[in-house]
């Protein structure tokens, strides 16, 4: 008997709408998924650990995976480059293990391109921008220049959501958590094999 395909599960959402508390949360209630861990240029945050948040690579580094063909997808974000490893997708597929990414828009839309029949795009948004604004300044995580530039970009990640194969609105965090596990369930169990 042959081992059932992977599925790649991709959550996106614009910075503060609660794509990675999701994404932990899930990993969580499902100890049997698998984190893609994606590769990034930017300044490591207090208490991030190499290998489990990022690969944290410096700017010459990445761009010899770019050059050597060995990303899925990446793209430069206020400044630094973050990619997904072709060979950390390639191995869960063929291993039939769940996938969860937590990355932007643009880098669901190539993995998707890459990947057709074997991604699930889930989009979270924000319950509106005021909430958002918010909360962004509540993480203080950014300085007033990454402040601006995260919503600048917001109308371009809801308008690119737009493309997702579902989308949840996360007014209430604990029902948000449950909707996408729900989803990724049925995405999981309603594969033919």
């Amino acid at each position: 008997m042959t081992r059932a395909r992977g599925k790649l599960i991709v959550i996106s959402a614009p910075s503060g709408c609660g794509k990675t508390t999701i994404t932990r949360a899930l990993l969580r209630r499902n100890p049997q998924y698998t984190f893609s861990v994606s590769a990034t240029t930017r300044p490591r945050r207090r208490n991030e650990v190499y290998g489990k948040h990022y690969f944290f690579l410096t700017e010459e580094e990445f761009r010899r995976a770019i050059e050597k063909n060995e990303l899925v997808e990446w793209e430069t974000i206020y400044g630094d480059y973050y990619g997904t490893l072709k060979s950390v997708v390639d191995e869960a597929l063929e291993n039939g293990k769940v996938l969860l990414f937590d990355i932007d828009v643009n880098g669901g839309l190539s993995i998707k391109k890459h990947y057709p029949d074997d991604t699930v795009l889930i989009f979270i948004e924000p319950p509106g921008i005021e909430d958002l604004k918010k909360r962004l300044r509540r993480r203080n995580t950014e300085g007033s220049e990454q402040f601006k530039r995260r919503i600048e970009r917001v109308p371009m990640e809801l308008e690119k959501g737009k493309s997702f194969d579902y989308s949840v609105v996360n007014a209430d965090l604990d029902k948000a958590i449950d909707e996408v596990d729900k989803i990724v369930q049925k995405e999981i169990y309603s594969v033919t094999n």
